[in-house]
Order: C-alpha cells, then sequence, then structure tokens
C-alpha cells in the first residue's frame, strides 16, 4: 500500500487512478475500498484520486457505454476518469503538502498480521460503524432530489447549452447513479438534444459522488479534503465537458450513437412521432 499508493507525490496519484479506471464500483461502494486504502497507509492525494476516478467507470461500464453511447464516448471516459482522478489527487497533495505516513498498529504491533476474524471484524462491524449513519442520511436525500427534479427539467426549460452542462452539473453532484445506471439517461438526454459536453458532465459528475458520499468523506477525512475532492470534480466535468463540446465536432459523436439511438433523434426532427 504505502509502496505504491502511499507517497505525496504525483507517481502515487497516477498509480491511485489507474488502479480505479478498471474496478467495476460505484460511489457507495468505492467508499470502504478508498477508506480502507487511506487507513492503511495511502496519502490523501492518493486517497481522492482513487475516490474520484473509480466510480465514473470500469470495465463493464467501458462496454456498456460502447453498446449504448459509441465508441467515441467509450474512449473519452475512461481517459477522462484517469485524468479527472490525478487532477484531484494532484490538487489534495499541493494544498496537504507532504504527510508523514501513518503508523497502523495491529494488537500492539506495528504492521503486524491480521486473523481473518479481526479482517472481517474491520469489515463489518467498524466500517459499518463508520459509513452507515452518513451513508442513510446522504441516500435519504438523493432519493427526495430524484423524485423532486423533473425528468425533462434541463431540455425543455434550458436553451444555451453551457446553462444546461451547468444545471446539470449541480443536479447530479448529490443524487446517486452508477456509472452503468448513467448510460441509459445520458443517452435519452442526448437524444432529446443535450449537448455531449453536458451528457459528459452528468457521466462524470453522477457516478462520481453523490450526497451520501459527500457526507462520508467530510466525516472520515475532513472537511479540507472534502472541498478538494468536490472541486476537483466539478472542475474536471466543466472543463471536459467544455473541451468536448468546443473540440469535437457534435456529429462525430451522434453519428456512433447505436442505430435505436439515431432512428429515435431522426423521428423527432421528422415530426412523425417515432413508431
Amino acid at each position: 500500500m504505502r509502496r505504491y499508493i502511499g507517497g505525496s507525490n504525483f507517481k502515487s496519484v497516477v498509480n491511485a487512478s489507474l488502479l480505479g479506471v478498471p474496478l467495476p464500483l460505484c460511489s457507495c461502494g468505492v467508499l470502504p475500498t478508498g477508506i480502507s486504502f487511506y487507513k492503511n497507509g495511502a496519502s490523501r492525494g492518493s486517497t481522492v484520486s482513487f475516490l474520484v476516478s473509480t466510480p465514473q467507470t470500469g470495465v463493464d461500464s467501458i462496454i456498456a457505454t460502447y453498446a449504448m453511447l459509441g465508441l467515441p464516448l467509450a474512449i473519452i471516459r475512461p481517459v477522462v476518469a484517469l485524468l479527472s482522478g490525478i487532477f484531484g489527487g494532484v490538487l489534495t497533495n499541493l494544498a496537504n503538502g507532504k504527510e508523514a505516513p501513518e503508523t497502523i498498529e495491529v494488537n500492539g504491533e506495528e504492521n503486524g498480521e491480521r486473523s481473518i476474524r479481526e479482517m472481517f471484524r474491520y469489515g463489518f462491524v467498524e466500517m459499518m460503524q463508520d459509513i452507515t449513519k452518513w451513508l442513510v442520511i446522504g441516500l435519504l436525500v438523493a432519493a427526495l432530489l430524484a423524485v423532486l427534479i423533473p425528468d425533462d427539467f434541463f431540455t425543455t426549460m434550458v436553451s444555451n447549452e453551457y446553462l444546461a452542462m451547468l444545471l446539470i452539473l449541480i443536479a447530479s453532484v448529490p443524487l446517486y447513479v452508477c456509472a452503468t445506471g448513467s448510460i441509459p439517461i445520458a443517452a435519452v438526454l442526448l437524444m432529446k438534444g443535450l449537448s455531449p459536453g453536458a451528457a459528459l458532465v452528468f457521466l462524470m459528475a453522477g457516478p462520481a459522488t453523490n450526497a451520501a458520499t459527500m457526507a462520508v468523506i467530510s466525516n472520515t477525512m475532513g472537511r479540507k479534503t472534502f472541498w478538494l475532492y468536490l472541486a476537483s470534480i466539478i472542475g474536471g466535468a466543466m472543463i471536459f465537458g467544455t473541451l468536448v463540446n468546443e473540440l469535437i465536432p457534435r456529429n462525430w459523436i451522434m453519428d456512433h450513437l447505436p442505430g435505436i439511438v439515431m432512428d429515435h433523434e431522426h423521428s423527432h426532427d421528422n415530426g412523425t412521432g417515432g413508431v
């Protein structure tokens, strides 16, 4: 742990982000893993890098993205997850400076071997006590927001694509949606006229965090690390969403969408209502 992701340096941050990109963990499932890394020697920067990159994508969601959104977004998504994780980790390291490695003691002996019994106690008792309260509170808030926000609010009420991007970001941060579950929602938003950049913002910010994640990170790692974590997600989403809109032709992404999506889009363009 300390060798590969324990240092407050760029290499450790990159290692943590590379580790997180292929793992199929959602924004709540990544919490026990990330916090366990932190408590067992990972630096704050590496932990933030892992927490940012992991929930955005995974081997399962990359395949699903290719199937439902096409090859361009299937390539862009893991690259953006990797870079945003590195960005968050570097930002955290710069803000916190060099950290002294945490001394882990088990049964009074530093780096002693944990028994199977101690391992299960930590995973199912101590860890649950650390995160359960904040997890439940956050999920209740996220569920309330999911019910109150209309499905077509962003596409019917907002015409400016960058304002839509900002509103998508504001709504996505506290909501709970996994990396794979966000894909069909993004496909629907694209069909309704949302820009690819705004759809990427949703694919990044939606899975990367939610009210439960934010509460647990703030309670476990401190408010300063929490704000850096949140800033890296928000900043990364807006930066990469803008780059996609400005540098990648819209047709390059829309033309690669699966046929069923394109048929639906063309039917709306023709005013036929679709079949």
